[in-house]
């Protein structure tokens, strides 16, 4: 169950998404401590002992189970394949971008001016030259 498959392949992708995943567990364990500490009575130890356990074990199983999901063949024969694409994209240049973001901006403004000088036109003519 819990055997490594093709552990030294798509290292990167595996890691960086089990991080990602921890990291929003982690949230919403943080978040079930809040509740919990809020609804129960903090004057026992029980109340206290209840509230700090219960988000590491739900953490814990999740880990567990993110671990095994990494490992499972179908999800690692994914991170693999993707990661390796990931090698093969060719990153626009600084320059490129900034010429393509330029040329985005002029558009979006010009496309503005044309769309409010047309909304201006009929605005006029909707409302002053209907008159009959």
């Amino acid at each position: 169950m819990f055997k490594k498959y093709k552990w030294g392949q798509g290292k990167d992708t595996r890691l960086y998404s089990a991080i990602a995943i921890a990291l929003i567990a982690a949230i919403g364990c943080w978040r079930l401590y809040d509740k919990l500490h809020a609804s129960l009575d903090l004057t026992q130890t029980l109340g206290l002992w209840l509230s700090v356990t219960v988000p590491l074990g739900v953490f814990a199983i999740i880990a567990v189970f993110l671990y095994w999901l990494v490992n499972r063949p179908s999800v690692a024969d994914f991170l693999i394949s993707a990661e390796g694409e990931l090698k093969k994209v060719s990153f626009s240049s600084r320059r490129e971008i900034a010429v393509s973001t330029f040329v985005v901006i002029v558009v979006v403004i010009a496309m503005t001016a044309l769309l409010g000088a047309a909304d201006f036109v009929f605005d006029l003519i909707f409302t002053y030259g209907l008159k009959i």
